[in-house]
């Protein structure tokens, strides 16, 4: 399980080097998928984490989801506010959904 949340950090913060998210998810997502069952993860609960995280990943940059530039460029938010705050709520986020949900997902038989 610990080779899987390595697998799964670096799947979610590999998006700082990708331009958007559709990029970063047809790039990334078989193949971390594929290496995730590899290792031993249930192939629907590694489908489902990285899913997941597919779509929380979008807020880390001012260029990882489509409506961000448009408030990075009316200058709501600095870029160092943006990447910093960014990765704050992106470790809540972590906490929440792989923490908190796992444990849901353990209780429903999901994994």
């Amino acid at each position: 399980m610990l080779s899987f949340g390595i697998l799964v950090l670096l799947y979610f913060y590999s998006h700082y080097f990708f331009a958007n998210g559709t990029a970063h998810i047809g790039v990334m997502f078989t193949a971390f998928l594929s290496v995730a069952s590899t290792l031993g993860t249930p192939p629907y609960f590694g489908a489902m984490v990285l899913a997941f995280l597919s779509n929380l990943m979008g807020g880390l940059t001012h260029y990882g989801i489509g409506s961000a530039p448009v408030f990075y460029g009316a200058n709501y938010v600095p870029l160092s506010k943006w990447w910093g705050y960014g990765f704050l709520i992106s470790v809540v986020n972590i906490i929440i959904w792989l923490g908190v949900r796992g444990v849901w997902w353990k209780f429903f038989g999901l994994w």
